[in-house]
């Protein structure tokens, strides 16, 4: 029996019956997030009329979901920004996790990630940018691939059973070599054996990270935290120091939300 959810002719889920106005109005919040600022490209994201989406739309704003000046320049609201900081904090590894995240960072003067896996992505739910100047392009609620990135990679690093698919679901150029798969699969095993993982700017040309999972009390992977820089002061040395840095905090972490630390790389 399948149990992938219902899904629609443009392959979207179809919500469940009686929701759909709840529906639309999530999916204009999404559109908006996306970039939509004005009726014409939420009514294109979304595929609802005109007359639907103002609707829905004077809604959001009217609850604080969404902003606008005249009609126009809309951005969400003051409501999302409150319930996104509200369940930041709800979540236990974020509220474990900070301590240990700014520790890092102060004493390594580099950006410091806390990531979760949501919908076969790496979603960020922290962040602590360094003190040496270079600004990256991640952010709090920003999405990246998992096989592309070091913390994503520490997101997959038990189960190898997924290794393969998820690198071909991120990959779709046609002149991805099989070689470059193999080396992806032949160190996904080496930073399984060592228990971190770490992105040789395959992510974002001239930025490198290492980071290690976070257990919850049954062993299994909950988040990940990573720690970045230029290449300039992230060389592989320095890497490799990092490695059992980066394993004992994620280790501490781990523990506060009930691991005993058996089982773990």
């Amino acid at each position: 029996m399948s149990t992938q959810e219902p899904t629609d002719r443009s392959g979207l889920r179809t919500p469940p019956a009686g929701t759909q106005t709840l529906a639309r109005g999530l999916e204009i919040i999404r559109a908006i997030s996306d970039g939509a600022t004005d009726l014409r490209s939420v009514c294109e994201a979304t595929g609802l009329g005109r007359s639907t989406a103002h609707r829905l739309i004077q809604l959001l704003q009217q609850f604080g979901y969404v902003r606008s000046a005249l009609g126009a320049d809309y951005c969400l609201g003051p409501t999302l920004i409150e319930l996104g900081f509200q369940a930041l904090y709800q979540s236990p590894a974020s509220t474990v996790a900070r301590p240990y995240l700014e520790l890092l960072s102060q004493k390594y003067l580099d950006t410091v990630h806390l990531a979760v896996e949501e919908e076969g992505q790496v979603l960020y739910v922290d962040k602590i940018s360094g003190s040496r100047g270079a600004e990256m392009r991640s952010r709090i609620g920003y999405r990246m691939p998992l096989s592309q990135t070091g913390i994503g990679k520490a997101l997959l690093l038990d189960e190898p059973g997924r290794w393969s698919s998820v690198f071909d679901k991120e990959h779709h150029a046609p002149d991805t070599l099989p070689e470059i798969k193999a080396l992806f699969l032949e160190r996904m095993a080496e930073y399984a054996t060592v228990g971190t993982t770490l992105d040789l700017e395959e992510n974002e040309p001239g930025i490198r990270c290492v980071a290690a999972p976070v257990r919850n009390g049954s062993g299994a992977v909950v988040a990940a935290i990573s720690i970045s820089a230029i290449t300039p002061y992230m060389p592989m040395e320095r890497m490799r120091a990092l490695q059992p840095v980066m394993k004992q905090a994620a280790a501490e972490i781990s523990k506060k939300l009930g691991h005993s630390g058996a089982g773990a790389a």
